[in-house]
């Protein structure tokens, strides 16, 4: 199936509004979970979240993780200000951060993350590049990098399928999203030519569940 491009934003409050009350518990545990697998060394420190959405995975974050800060960044605002009311009733107030702005040329200093995260935002750009250049330009080397995104399967039918068996209990806004979100999303294979066109071949990326890929490293050091 070829890839069907989506909105970038979900800036509509129904859309948002049905993301945040979405049970994505498990997925986003098993993001922080992954994510300290993979760099059971980083304690503490900066934090950068790409597409943070209402902020569940930087809350999860920081009461995971003694002494990190994390800074959420997603360019709906109607998902920051979902995003900043969850910060503020989970009392992180003074360890997360939610900007509302968009890739690239974030307004933040550059090199200045311990780590870079993101889960599902690479799918709602047309042009994924910008992802991975910004990753590269607000980590510092050597920054542990962690993304996760939707997979897209092979045609309409078997997106549909993986609609049902995963989200056949929520609000049909989301429901749609979702199937929208499959038919945008990249394969393993995409991602790695990324990767490559990026300077991160190091990385790893594969699949880690019958949606998802994940793709992870550090940013090579002594290079901007």
């Amino acid at each position: 199936m070829r890839r069907v491009l989506e909105p970038e934003l979900m800036t509509g409050e129904e859309q948002a509004k049905a993301y945040a009350e979405a049970d994505f518990a498990d997925v986003n545990q098993g993001f922080v979970e992954r994510f300290q697998a993979a760099f059971p060394d980083m304690q503490g420190g900066s934090l950068l979240d790409l597409g943070c959405g209402p902020a569940d995975i930087p809350i999860r974050f920081v009461k995971t993780i003694p002494g990190l800060t994390v800074t959420g960044v997603d360019g709906s605002d109607a998902m920051i200000a979902l995003g900043r009311e969850a910060v503020k009733a989970a009392g992180v107030d003074g360890l997360v951060r939610l900007l509302c702005a968009r890739l690239p040329g974030l307004n933040l200093r550059p090199q200045s993350f311990n780590g870079v995260i993101s889960n599902s935002l690479l799918h709602h750009l047309a042009k994924p590049a910008v992802f991975w250049e910004e990753a590269r330009r607000l980590g510092r080397p050597g920054a542990a990098v962690l993304v996760m995104d939707l997979y897209r399967p092979d045609s309409q039918e078997r997106a549909r399928e993986i609609v049902e068996q995963n989200a056949a209990n929520e609000a049909p806004v989301l429901k749609e999203d979702f199937f929208n979100s499959l038919c945008a999303a990249f394969t393993p294979f995409e991602i790695r030519d990324q990767l490559r066109a990026a300077g991160l071949q190091a990385f790893r990326c594969e699949m880690v569940s019958d949606r998802h890929w994940a793709a992870w490293g550090r940013l090579p050091k002594g290079v901007a």
